[in-house]
């Protein structure tokens, strides 16, 4: 029976027997919409057996459910067919009847068997009842019930069927939720990989500290073979590697640096995709023996052994008793380590201050410039004999240090939650860092560690003794084909919600966890509105880019444009965009400015290495980024001029104010004030005199910039002060005691 038909023999029944012959109807419409008009609990049968077949899997997060917009129907070009199969709707009625559907705690409760909590059936509901009322014709089936209810013959509780089926137009994840679990599955991530479980791989882990020579056997290992590739969080030691490289292609080896970031909660994705999905006969592992029981357990499930070998460290290393205190007291090789520019900055001033020449090592230095700086540090006829550097020396980097100073133990992180954290480094950062002193090639045989501020000795030492933390999980990131399945069931998702919910369906085992998604979200929303292919809006989401960076941002949502528009990112187009020819750094803004269109060119050459007809130049532009090399050296050389400049013309402020006695501080004002504390030993009573251009700084703002105070407690001493000005002003009149300008007679005890 044809469903135009049924509709028409139900029309036509006296109210009476519509009631009657409802079961008969409603069983030929089944097909065309699904479980219609019967017994709410014949309905609420149904939808427990749905919730029952999911199993024990998790209440989904339905906060991340974005609803989708249903217009209401205009008028039909077939006219009011149920208008005219029954009666003109009243729509007053109509609002009643919907009013009553909503408070049916019945009905709320079948709402949330199917999936339909609280917050998603208020918006559903609201979304259904403006399709009803506004709508200026519905559908011949809706009509009909409506029109039931309103004369009574039927239950309000028949409207449940039509409401379910708007609530997965607008929630569409509601009807696929079992496919979406499927798909999540991430419990088996080497099922990914069927190529590389295809090849018979053998496993070795170099496992050591730094300076043990566990990356150079590796690496020694892949030079001999006729191909091979290399993995590592660095771009400088991929470089190097990239140019020594044989050009010939055979059976091939792979290594993987740095083996234990594999646990990083926003990158270590990179490096189980790596370990997992690398398809050559053999795969050489370097890192940290605390990586080595994850790695031994996860290649267990790809039917892989693991063969060990242990290094030792080639030379003495030794934690001093005594801290630096002052940069007077600094020596030939001595490094500073530092934990943000701004510090950087502030040391390599006060180094020229007394005469010595510094290299600077920071994360977003070009390589070229990176490399530049350790020559000029190791270079025995080089006045330059201190180094300032951050963090990013402790990869990569080969280094002739005799004594590492830590100038701060408190660096910035992001935890896994996308959350800034200030948190005393770890032990194995620590180790990292405090390995570079003393090189087996270098002039100094051993190596020295130690701290600026005395405070901070025994902390050091006491993160130096800690066991590192085994790594226990590896990190995971959806994959396209992944993401792609995903939105062939939720097509109007956008990718960013569609990860979100990818996430929370998504299932893991104890060996994995999911890695923090933000960074992609952030590049998904920004090039949301142009129009590209999901595999394509994919891989320009997992470009890496520095989201703190605006040029470099705006850089990708330009080439998305231009890759939307089908038009090729030329070597032409690419140096009007950057407006070349770049002129030398003035200060350090002009610096920094160089250094993000650097980055530019990176994100640049890695999306050529993914769509090269559209980025046809890779090869100038690793010409053109050469050029740029050579001006940010020469900025970075003559780095304490634009410090001077930048601080003239207050571009920048940096942490010269002197020491605040330890005494003074506590908890998280005592690890922020390590981190700015001046060059003095802390507690002493002779400290340097501020610059003149700290000078020009008020003290109150010289303190909230050194994170002694911060600006709320700043609002409360000023209010705490004028209320002591205001009580004291008034006890002085009390007392008879002269306005300013004239003579006290009597001395207040707690006169300024």
């Amino acid at each position: 029976m044809s469903f135009s038909r049924c509709a028409l023999l139900w029309a036509r029944l006296p109210a009476g027997r519509q009631a009657g012959h409802r079961a008969a109807i409603c069983s030929a419409l089944r097909p065309h919409f699904g479980p219609f008009p019967g017994l709410l609990g014949q309905v609420s049968v149904l939808a427990t057996a749905s919730s029952s077949a999911s199993g024990g899997s998790k209440i989904p997060n339905t906060s991340l459910f974005v609803p989708l917009t249903v217009k209401p129907q205009g008028p039909s070009a077939d006219g009011d067919v149920g208008a005219e199969l029954t009666r003109p709707l009243d729509k007053n009625e109509v609002k009643k009847v919907l009013d009553k559907f909503y408070k049916r705690k019945e009905v709320q409760k079948l709402g949330a068997d199917y999936g339909l909590d609280a917050r998603l059936f208020h918006q559903a509901f609201i979304s259904f009842r403006n399709y009803i009322m506004q709508s200026h014709s519905l559908d011949v089936d809706i009509h009909i019930v409506l029109n039931d209810i309103c004369f009574g013959a039927a239950h309000v509780d028949d409207l449940f069927p039509f409401f379910l089926r708007h609530a997965k137009q607008i929630f569409p994840v509601l009807d696929c939720k079992d496919d979406l679990r499927k798909i999540s599955d991430l419990r088996i991530p080497p099922n990914w990989y069927p190529d590389a479980r295809a090849v018979q791989r053998k496993i070795i882990f170099h496992s050591g500290p730094t300076n043990s020579g566990k990356t150079y056997h590796a690496i020694q290992k892949y030079f001999s073979a006729k191909s091979g590739v290399y993995c590592g969080p660095l771009k400088l030691l991929a470089h190097e590697i990239f140019e020594k490289s044989n050009a010939a292609f055979s059976d091939e080896v792979a290594v993987i640096d740095e083996i234990q970031m594999i646990r990083d909660p926003a990158r270590g994705w990179a490096w189980t995709r790596a370990l997992l999905g690398l398809c050559a006969e053999e795969v050489h592992l370097c890192g940290e023996p605390a990586a080595i029981d994850l790695v031994t357990e996860l290649m267990y499930t790809t039917g892989e052994e693991v063969e060990v070998r242990d290094y030792k460290r080639l030379t003495p290393i030794s934690v001093l008793d005594h801290a630096l205190e002052s940069l007077d007291n600094l020596r030939p090789g001595d490094c500073i380590v530092c934990f943000s520019k701004n510090d950087i900055y502030s040391v390599s001033r006060q180094i020229e201050i007394r005469g010595l020449e510094s290299a600077v090592i920071y994360g977003s230095l070009p390589p070229g410039t990176k490399l530049a700086q350790a020559k000029k540090f190791n270079d025995p006829s080089d006045p330059c004999k201190i180094l300032v550097a951050t963090d990013a020396i402790g990869m990569g980097l080969n280094l002739s240090i005799r004594r590492i100073i830590f100038y701060s133990l408190i660096k910035p992180s992001i935890n896994e939650k996308g959350e800034k954290e200030l948190e005393p480094i770890t032990t194995s950062q620590a180790l990292q860092i405090a390995g570079r002193a003393g090189r087996f090639s270098s002039q100094f045989k051993e190596g020295e560690v130690t701290t600026m501020n005395h405070e901070d000795l025994s902390l050091l030492k006491e993160i130096l003794k800690r066991p590192v933390d085994p790594v226990t999980a590896a990190g995971l990131h959806p994959t396209a084909e992944q993401i792609e399945m995903f939105a062939y069931h939720l097509p109007d998702t956008t990718l960013s919600n569609l990860i979100d919910i990818f996430v929370d369906f998504s299932q893991v085992d104890g060996q994995y966890f999911v890695c923090n998604m933000d960074d992609f979200k952030f590049s998904a929303e920004l090039i949301q509105h142009i129009p590209l292919s999901l595999r394509v809006r994919y891989i320009f989401c997992t470009a890496p880019i520095n989201k703190k960076q605006p040029f470099v941002c705006s850089s990708l949502l330009q080439f998305a444009r231009q890759y939307s528009r089908n038009e090729p990112l030329t070597f032409a187009w690419l140096r009007r965009y950057i407006k070349w020819p770049l002129l030398p750094p003035r200060n350090i803004k002009d610096l920094m400015d160089l250094e993000a269109v650097h980055d530019v060119l990176d994100l640049y050459l890695w999306l050529s290495y993914r769509f090269m007809d559209m980025f046809p130049d890779a090869s100038l532009i690793r010409d053109l980024q050469k050029e740029l090399d050579g001006i940010i050296q020469d900025g970075v050389h003559n780095i304490t001029k634009l410090i001077k400049v930048s601080e003239k013309h207050k571009l920048l402020n940096l942490e010269s104010f002197p020491s605040v006695s330890q005494s003074r501080l506590s908890g998280t004002l005592k690890s922020q004030a390590r981190r700015t504390r001046g060059t003095k030993a802390l507690g002493s009573k002779a400290t340097e005199p501020p610059s003149a251009n700290a000078g020009e700084l008020s003290l109150a703002s010289r303190l909230v910039q050194q994170g002694l105070l911060t600006p709320d407690m700043l609002k409360q001493l000023e209010k705490e002060w004028m209320t002591q000005q205001t009580e004291r002003s008034k006890e002085r009149t009390e007392s008879g005691t002269h306005p300013k300008g004239t003579r006290r007679k009597k001395k207040e005890p707690d006169s300024d």
